[in-house]
């Protein structure tokens, strides 16, 4: 191995290569994912995907998929679905599907051990009670009139939990464990809850369910699981973590934290992602303009893309705020790559060619991708009427503007140059058609006009034009960090006009068969995908991300 190859490795890979060396685990790499089921993935989790998956394929091991299920009132099969079809997507497939609630006689075992071992007890106490006896972070906490309480007599409480004897908040279970330590987490902290709530998968069954800091690590030990990869507010936890381990004398998980992942202009929380959705602000889970990994799925950002996206952000210790600029210039990389060519004018005005016969139709070739060897390409018909965007003409236009205008020449996307002789003003002084001539040996790829056209448009004949509606997507938030403001809720920065529908615009004919999730770009105008909810009659396309890349310019700059 090289050195540079050496410098090139995360500080989690450096940590798996001194275990391997130290024959830790026998040389057996085990990791998982474990999403609670409560909504949906985002870009955040594609982070921890990455990195769960991608560690246990470069060293030949392999990833639990494991839904953290122990919170009955939030959790939802339909969440686990959507789950699994992310990471799928994403393009990983787990070794095992697993889930918290497999272990439930396992952790309730477990439980009764750490009670006959005098290391838990029942408590009676209120949740305020338990609040006032932790303390704080400055001071030390004061124990449970009931942490001492008859280790039998906790077991049958125990029990009786678990028979519904005892209704929710009555009483938890606690581990017993240090009230003066700096740790708030290693304060008897509460390890089992009564929740007479029926459960997704194992129904009325249980009435107790055990606690995050509980259930998670005993999982990952049940398991087998070697390392355990969580995100950084979870490294106050390691120590509890590491506790129930050594005192249960189980299979010794390790948990190592990273930095996750925030990106600008995006939140992650599900909480109020959920919020967005409740109030209406979005359409759904998959809206185009959320941060989920099936929102982002709908807008046409590509797996590989996400994937590269993760790649380049790397693995840190410290939290940092990434530019969403990268992220869409994955995007953009990984399209242009991919993409179907076509033409789309968003805002339309009417061009005649008053030298091109009235009657006649020409077929055009266009490349589909020339980025790709031996593309394939598709008809394109020119007529006497087209459409080009409005903005590409200009009745009086200044010294560099290389479109439109009276006496000037462009070229026509893969057909022809043509030059504007007149022009026709509407009742409001705006124009509403242009005249023009077409010169018939500037054909593209055999041109011997002699004619100098510095400018390119895109156009679309309107005889044979398909129509179609076009949503346009901007940032939801108009602040870079939308819940970072102690004194402002994130909702604040909502951006009013991050969705904007065109209606009938008009396109290439050869659209009307794009079929859901199928990708294009229309040309100057940025890369679009066909919507999951078009139909034969109605399609809709999606814009995914514009064709300027600012992150990509930043680096020529740096």
């Amino acid at each position: 191995m090289t050195e540079d190859k050496k410098a090139s490795k995360n500080f989690i890979e450096e940590i798996i290569e001194d275990d391997l060396k130290n024959g830790l685990h026998k040389g057996k790499i085990h990791t998982r994912f474990p999403p609670e089921p409560n909504g949906y993935l985002h870009i955040g989790h594609a982070k921890a995907i990455c990195l769960n998956f991608g560690i246990a394929q470069t060293y030949n091991g392999k990833t639990n998929l494991r839904f953290d299920d122990t919170n009955p009132l939030t959790e939802d099969t339909s969440y686990v679905d959507a789950i699994k079809k992310d990471v799928k997507w994403l393009g990983f497939e787990w070794a095992n599907e697993c889930y918290a609630s497999d272990y439930f006689s396992q952790l309730y075992e477990f439980a009764q051990k750490l009670i006959s071992n005098d290391l838990a007890f029942i408590d009676e106490s209120s949740v305020d009670e338990i609040a006032e006896q932790k303390g704080t972070p400055t001071s030390s906490g004061k124990e449970s009139p009931f942490r001492n309480r008859p280790k039998e007599e906790s077991l049958q409480l125990f029990e009786d939990m678990k028979n519904g004897k005892v209704e929710d908040g009555d009483m938890v279970l606690r581990a017993k464990i240090d009230m003066e330590s700096p740790n708030m987490h290693m304060r008897d902290p509460v390890i089992y809850r009564v929740k007479k709530a029926t459960h997704h998968r194992t129904g009325d069954d249980w009435c107790i369910y055990p606690m995050y800091d509980f259930a998670h690590g005993q999982s990952d030990s049940i398991e087998g699981i070697t390392h355990s990869l969580c995100s950084l507010e979870f490294i106050h936890h390691r120590p509890l973590y590491d506790w129930f381990i050594e005192n249960l004398g189980i299979f010794p998980s390790k948990q190592t934290e990273f930095a996750r992942l925030n990106v600008s202009y995006m939140i992650t929380s599900k909480r109020k992602l959920l919020k967005l959705v409740q109030e209406g602000l979005v359409d759904n889970w998959d809206d185009p303009r959320m941060s989920t990994i099936s929102g982002m799925r709908r807008r046409g950002y590509p797996a590989a893309a996400i994937r590269t996206f993760c790649d380049k952000v790397g693995i840190a210790k410290r939290e940092n705020l990434i530019d969403i600029a990268l992220l869409e210039s994955c995007v953009r990389d990984e399209l242009n790559k991919t993409a179907t060519r076509a033409m789309a004018v968003l805002d339309p005005i009417k061009v005649v060619i008053t030298n091109f016969p009235q009657d006649k139709t020409e077929i055009l070739s266009a490349v589909d991708n020339p980025e790709e060897e031996n593309s394939k390409s598709h008809d394109m018909p020119f007529s006497r009427e087209i459409f080009i965007e409005k903005g590409d003409f200009m009745v009086d236009p200044p010294k560099k503007f290389f479109r439109l205008g009276p006496d000037r020449s462009v070229r026509l996307k893969n057909a022809y140059i043509i030059t504007c002789e007149s022009y026709e003003l509407d009742e409001n002084g705006e124009v509403k058609e242009v005249r023009c001539i077409y010169h018939q040996n500037s054909k593209s790829g055999s041109d011997t006009s002699g004619i100098k056209a510095k400018g390119t448009l895109h156009w679309v004949s309107i005889n044979h034009a398909f129509y179609a509606d076009v949503e346009e997507y901007d940032r939801l938030f108009t602040e870079e960090v939308p819940d970072g403001h102690e004194d402002k809720e994130f909702l604040e920065f909502f951006n009013e006009n991050s969705k904007i529908t065109l209606k009938d615009v008009p396109m290439e004919p050869f659209l009307k068969d794009a079929k859901p999730g199928d990708q294009y770009q229309f040309m100057r105008k940025g890369y679009f995908v066909c919507d999951q909810e078009s139909s034969e009659n109605r399609k809709v396309f999606n814009k995914t991300v514009g064709l300027r890349d600012t992150w990509a310019k930043k680096q020529k700059k740096n």
